[in-house]
């Protein structure tokens, strides 16, 4: 994994969902975590990579990176309010 030295409290898997599977996923993930945990979607939606940034700004929470795997991408977020 090519993520940054941070620890994942919560892993999503999402491949194979559609446009907006990923980010509802993420959403509901996010509101089951404590604040300051980190929570990462595995997307292999190609509008994953606009859509979830875009919402992680607007919720206020930290986005921490998109990092590219074997077919689909790993967005890692920290839940900060």
């Amino acid at each position: 994994m090519t993520t940054p030295n941070v620890t994942i409290d919560k892993e999503i898997d999402a491949r194979g969902s559609h446009c907006p599977g990923p980010m509802m996923e993420l959403i509901r993930g996010i509101k089951s975590v404590p604040l300051g945990s980190v929570v990462a979607v595995l997307s292999s939606d190609p509008g994953s990579a606009k859509d979830i940034p875009i919402w992680v700004q607007k919720a206020g929470h930290e986005f921490i990176g998109a990092f590219p795997e074997q077919g689909f991408t790993r967005f890692v977020v920290r839940k900060v309010r």
